[in-house]
């Protein structure tokens, strides 16, 4: 059996496991998933606070209703990045606005830079933070979930809750925007 089936069957099992109650299997899901939960909840809400809040909720959600979790065509992380999605949505809807307070966070596994490189890279990557802000949360989502997360557009639709012709659509007017801005700025 190929490395990914295998681990799609391991994942399977875990799964089965917590949903009859093993507390070890629920804790496997959660050491699993929480870095990439957190991360995406720090890139949607934009601070560490709210973030592990939201992060914790979700696993809380996880808990509540890992026995009405049903495999379908997605796996269970599309299961868990849906259910921070809408809690983001809710905490949107609860602020009315949306500021960030920190830097996202640096990938993991950064070399360590000279302090003009740092300053560089900080310029660069404040220039891309500016001109993705720029783009609609949609479209900011989509980016998100498809190139920093990985998923798949199927995956992508799932989490957002769009058709994968919409994911498409968003991702393929975002990717046009960030190139006219980019054009503009040259």
């Amino acid at each position: 059996m190929a490395k990914d089936a295998t681990a799609a069957v391991d994942v399977r099992r875990l799964v089965d496991r917590a949903q009859q109650g093993d507390r070890q299997a629920l804790e496997e899901l959660y050491l699993m998933h929480f870095d990439r939960i957190y991360g995406y909840l720090q890139l949607s809400v934009g601070n560490r606070h709210d973030a592990e809040d939201l992060t914790n909720q979700t696993f809380v959600k996880m808990l509540e209703s890992i026995d009405r979790f049903e495999w379908r065509k997605v796996p269970i992380s599309a299961w868990l990045f849906r259910i921070a999605h809408n809690l983001a949505m809710d905490h949107f809807r609860s602020r009315r606005r949306w500021q960030p307070e920190e830097e996202p966070p640096e990938p993991p596994g950064m070399v360590e830079r000279s302090a003009e490189e740092e300053a560089l890279h900080s310029i660069g990557r404040q220039s891309m933070l500016e001109l993705i802000e720029a783009l609609s949360r949609d479209q900011q989502q989509v980016l998100t979930l498809k190139f920093v997360f990985n998923f798949s557009n199927a995956d992508t639709a799932t989490i957002l809750g769009k058709t994968e012709g919409a994911v498409k659509s968003l991702q393929h007017r975002a990717l046009a925007s960030l190139e006219r801005q980019l054009a503009q700025a040259s």
